[in-house]
């Protein structure tokens, strides 16, 4: 089960489904809430418990909250699914930047072509039904004057010419033509299919007049002239149905559709509350609204023609037309007409009037078209590789990351173009060689820094790991390298039980090659202490080479090895195998516990001191120059007398050559510190001393090798 539980983890964590987030964690909570609280709904509606109808209110609610949080991590999971290549977040920014905008220029462009089309269509409408009340009213106007020309034949004469009339233009043959001599009703004629009554002729009416009205709740198209004659007024009135005209309109159009029952309503702007319709006209202080929640459809005229394409979609628009009550002469009451048609119908009636020059229009709107649709291809053809080149660099970036984490810094990228891309596919190749090289760097400097251990280690093999304890004598030494390896020395010999040789020094320079010259000085001086040759063992005079440095003496064995030939003795050894920069710095000393006398000699180094129990200091400086620099050197030597209490202390320049601030840390400072501390045990005391130079030195470096030796005499 535990295997299976992994098993299922791990395969979910690969596909990124394993809930990891807080967020995620809290979706999965209130999911197995929701179904727990469902699964009690279910039991205690199967088992009729009451207590189940209380918990469909949190379920629901439950059902709510996880729906919204699981969409959320579905956005995040598609997110980082999605748009973690960089060409498909290149895709989501051109959709932002380029598609969008264009969808939306788009559907204004269309939302604005449905919008031409339709005012079109209605304009169509609108256009007829003006050209139909000018022809009308031309007309009118003319059988007006005719009549008044013949008001001599009065009503008899005024027939027989509206009947000849008739006859001559089919036009007439639905329309009714009235006249009144001074408001009395002369004549009222009409189609003889139709029998029409005469409208009542109301007082306000003047002449001219033309639009649609409304009498007794029908339609009509209607204009009115008055020509003044002798004998008073003649009115002539000419009206054909309303419908009639739309009808004949929807037989060339599509379909037309005829609604009533809107009314203008005058609203006080000063009156505060929502105004219920659509805002017409707008005076001083008052408003006129069209409202339209009264509308009812009355009639509807001809056919939606049939689609010529695909493309060829239906319009559908609709305007008002203002109407008279013929009895009260108030306009409150318009009616509105929907226009439903087809783009094919618009554009016949749009080119009707091009005649000839319409097909040369199609073409060059067909060319235009085309050109943009060129332009187009081209531009997403240009977008698309300037798209690859980056992406392509991206993944080549991508792919050259992969190798360099993989270990493989040889890798580098092929540049082939001169942009910004390849700059940075250029400073990648560079990157990856100067890592390459700093990586080689770095293997021969931890090769270098392993030899450096080693020899480390070897060197604390030669220094003395224990304080060496005579009858009459206590020494102790200290060593802390500046480096890994270090060109102080120091080593203490012991003879027999009563004779000790102490050696401290130091090597020009630092590093690898004052530490060789430090173990051939520390070798050299233990095989010339112990091996056996005559004139160690006695005092060195200048000059006792001979020839290639053969030292020539009597052999005395009684004699403690001299420290003035040792150093004579090294200094040609040095002088002889190492560069003309390279010398050192030795004193030699040999302490002989049975007489208490302490014989040496000071190659160049710092001379040690010897402090007496009452404070006073005695400095050992007796024996010559440095050791390696120059061939034929002399080295003397004294004898001192260690009496007990007395406490010897040798040191090279790093304890007293740190400076700060205030300059060095100096040898008297040196010596003040062992006059405190004569009493305490020589390990202590070197502590404390090696305390003060550190505390001397604050957070600098360490310039130098530090190194002391000390010896108590008892």
């Amino acid at each position: 089960m535990i295997q299976l539980y992994h098993h299922l983890r791990l395969r979910l964590s690969r596909v990124g489904l394993w809930p990891a987030s807080k967020l995620a964690m809290i979706a999965c909570y209130l999911i197995g809430l929701d179904m727990v609280l469902f699964g009690l709904e279910k039991f205690f509606a199967l088992l009729k418990i009451s207590y189940g109808d209380s918990l469909g209110g949190w379920v629901g609610f439950l059902d709510f909250i996880v729906s919204i949080l699981f969409a959320i991590l579905a956005f995040r999971w598609l997110k980082a699914r999605m748009l973690w290549r960089l060409r498909n977040r290149l895709i989501v920014t051109y959709v932002f930047i380029g598609f969008i905008p264009l969808l939306l220029l788009v559907s204004l462009a269309v939302g604005s072509f449905y919008l031409f089309a339709g005012q079109f269509a209605t304009f169509i409408v609108t256009t007829g039904l003006n050209s139909e009340l000018s022809s009308l009213s031309a007309a009118n106007s003319a059988i007006a004057h005719r009549l008044a020309a013949e008001s001599q034949s009065r009503a008899a004469g005024w027939q027989v010419s509206l009947s000849t009339l008739r006859q001559a233009d089919k036009l007439w043959a639905d329309r009714q033509i009235c006249v009144w001599l001074n408001g009395k009703l002369a004549l009222n004629s009409s189609s003889s299919d139709i029998a029409a009554t005469a409208p009542d002729l109301p007082p306000y009416m003047k002449s001219p007049l033309r639009g649609v009205v409304r009498d007794h709740d029908k339609l009509f198209l209607r204009v009115l002239d008055a020509v003044p004659l002798k004998e008073g007024n003649l009115t002539v009135l000419s009206s054909e149905p309303f419908p009639q005209l739309l009808q004949t309109l929807a037989a060339s159009l599509g379909e037309i559709t005829l609604y009533e029952g809107l009314s203008l309503n005058k609203v006080d702007r000063t009156e505060p509350g929502p105004v219920r319709g659509t805002q017409v006209l707008a005076g001083d202080n008052k408003k006129v609204v069209l409202d339209t929640s009264k509308a009812k459809l009355i009639s509807t005229w001809g056919a939606i023609p049939s689609p010529t394409t695909v493309l060829d979609r239906s319009v559908v628009f609709p305007t008002s037309i203002p109407v008279t009550d013929w009895g009260k002469g108030e306009n409150a009451n318009p009616v509105a007409i929907t226009v439903q048609t087809r783009i094919s119908k618009l554009y016949e009636r749009l080119f009707a009037a091009q005649g000839a020059f319409a097909p040369t229009v199609e073409v060059f709107l067909l060319f235009a078209v085309i050109v943009f649709a060129i332009i187009e291809l081209i531009a997403i053809w240009i977008g698309t590789q300037l798209t690859r080149t980056v992406t392509g660099a991206v993944a080549q970036l991508y792919d050259g990351t992969m190798h360099i984490n993989q270990g493989d810094f040889s890798h580098r990228i092929a540049v082939k173009s001169s942009d910004q891309v390849a700059t940075l596919a250029t400073s990648f190749n560079s990157m990856t060689a100067s890592i390459q090289r700093l990586i080689e760097e770095q293997k021969q400097k931890q090769r270098l820094e392993n030899e450096l251990t080693i020899a480390k280690e070897v060197q604390e093999q030669l220094f003395p790991h224990e304080s060496v304890q005579l009858a009459s004598l206590e020494v102790h030494g200290f060593f802390r390298p500046a480096r890994t390896v270090s060109g102080d020395y120091y080593d203490f010999l012991t003879l027999d039980s009563d004779r000790l040789v102490l050696a401290l020094g130091d090597i020009s320079g630092k590093g690898i090659s004052a530490a060789l010259l430090m173990a051939t000085i520390h070798s050299a001086v233990r095989a010339y202490s112990l091996q056996d040759i005559p004139i160690l063992r006695e005092p060195a005079t200048v000059g006792a080479t001979v020839g290639s440095g053969a030292v020539m003496a009597a052999p005395t064995r009684a004699l403690d090895v001299s420290p003035g030939a040792l150093l004579q003795l090294l200094n040609h050894q040095l002088y002889e195998s190492t560069p003309p920069e390279k010398y050192a710095t030795l004193f030699l000393g040999i302490y002989n516990g049975a007489e208490r006398k302490f014989t040496y000699s000071n190659g160049g180094h710092l001379p040690p001191i010897i402090m007496s129990q009452d404070g006073s200091i005695r400095r050992l400086e007796c024996g010559g120059t440095v050791v390696g620099l120059f061939n034929q050197a002399s080295y003397e030597e004294e004898s001192v007398e260690l009496r007990r209490g007395e406490i010897l202390l040798a040191y090279t320049d790093g304890v007293t050559e740190p400076e700060n601030e205030f300059g060095e840390f100096g040898e008297q400072r040196l010596i003040d510190l062992l006059r405190e501390n004569r009493d305490l045990p020589l390990p202590r005391i070197t502590e404390i001393v090696t305390a003060a130079v550190d505390d001397w030195i604050g957070a600098a470096e360490q310039p130098d090798d530090v190194t002391l030796v000390l010896a108590r005499a008892r």
